[in-house]
């Protein structure tokens, strides 16, 4: 039995031969902690505290770390830092590569974690199993964690167009559902809040049982309106900002956008979410692309058992929302296509009820065939071009 504990004692002891200080960082709102595991200094990690933002603290104290490392060595090391992505952006990798710190941003999902029913969670914890998994990263160990690509400062902006036109989307849905909601309560059915008389409208109305609108509910529409109005006047000023961007972007017959919208069905809208959203990145091969869009399938395989548990939604549901989105509308818009022929006979094979599993499906098969029309000008086979 001791020999066994010994050897395990042995395969626990971290090995730090890439002559680098390693450091993590658990960031939140009120304060940092960095863990670092340096040469010299054994196998223990030191935690130093921070007030959360402190740049300038954090600089100083990878100075100390590397002032430390020189005494015990008379050698001068490198710094790699690793942090999750979160809240916090990607501004904090921007600001160390700024200072020329290597920096990796890891996907805290694929941090290995116990499978204990009550494991125990505190910052330092994670904080020594980010130093382990960087370590194991650098060694080269394959499937460690997940590493994300920060995007430049500008392709980080474009998305901010898409995103607000999303959010004041659902806006409007909400204003439009809540003013309808109030006067179904009143035995009104036939309102339009988005028709431009709408205001005339609301003076008209009257109740089920022939009243006029109560006084304090008709109040309360007219302030709904007046939101309503807001998010529509948004709304518009939204779509003129991504229809100049798209307009600036057609002058290069190479960009994204301008090669998307050649195909039919695929308006200013869906060029700009795919092209903010994914087609802006380099992909080694569709695996990668799939991935990335959460359209990846999951096996289980377990001894005899073998079953598929659908896609991954672990990657960009933005994306993976307006594929299938698209992919509906392709249908439509692309009905000689060979993705359109295909989706219809696995559909008919399988039955009317899984046409919903099969637009995934689609969805992904249609995500790789527009990434190889843009990177490489193959158009998907049977695909209608729109009229120029």
């Amino acid at each position: 039995m001791s020999s066994i504990e010994n050897t395990c004692e042995e395969q626990a002891s971290v090995r730090n031969d890439l002559s680098a200080i390693f450091v993590s960082l658990e960031l939140s709102r009120s304060t940092w902690l960095v863990t670092s595991l340096s040469p010299g200094g054994g196998d223990k990690m030191s935690k130093h505290q921070l007030h959360g933002g402190d740049v300038a603290g954090l600089l100083a104290r990878f100075s100390q770390l590397q002032a430390k490392s020189k005494a015990r060595t008379r050698q001068l090391y490198r710094l790699i830092v690793i942090h999750e992505a979160g809240l916090d952006g990607f501004w904090i990798d921007r600001a160390l590569k700024n200072a020329g710190i290597e920096s990796h941003v890891v996907d805290p999902a694929s941090i290995t974690t116990s499978r204990r029913r009550r494991r125990v969670k505190t910052d330092g914890i994670d904080g020594e199993a980010l130093v382990r998994a960087l370590l194991a990263y650098k060694r080269g160990e394959p499937r460690v964690c997940a590493m994300l690509i920060a995007p430049t400062p500008e392709a980080e902006d474009r998305r901010q167009i898409s995103r607000e036109r999303r959010s004041l989307t659902a806006e409007r849905v909400e204003h439009v559902n809540r003013i309808k909601g109030l006067l179904f309560a009143q035995g009104v059915t036939d309102y339009q809040p988005v028709r431009r008389d709408r205001r005339h409208q609301l003076e008209t109305l009257r109740t089920g049982d022939g009243r006029p609108l109560p006084v304090c509910l008709k109040q309360r529409l007219s302030r709904e309106l007046e939101r309503l109005e807001l998010v529509l006047e948004q709304v518009r000023t939204v779509e003129a900002q991504r229809d100049a961007l798209l307009a600036s972007q057609a002058e290069d017959p190479h960009s994204p956008p301008a090669i998307l919208q050649t195909l039919r069905g695929i308006g200013p809208e869906f060029a700009i979410v795919l092209w903010s959203e994914g087609l802006f990145r380099h992909f080694a091969n569709r695996r990668q692309l799939a991935s990335y869009a959460g359209l990846a399938p999951t096996p289980w395989q377990s001894g005899t058992v073998a079953r598929e548990q659908g896609v991954s939604k672990a990657g960009n549901p933005r994306l993976r929302t307006t594929m299938i989105q698209l992919s509906w509308l392709w249908l439509r818009h692309q009905p000689k296509s060979a993705l359109t022929l295909w989706f219809h006979e696995r559909a008919k094979a399988v039955g009317g009820r899984n046409r919903r599993v099969m637009i995934v499906a689609l969805a992904r098969k249609l995500l790789v065939g527009l990434w190889r029309f843009v990177t490489t000008g193959v158009v998907p086979q049977g695909a209608i071009m729109s009229p120029a």
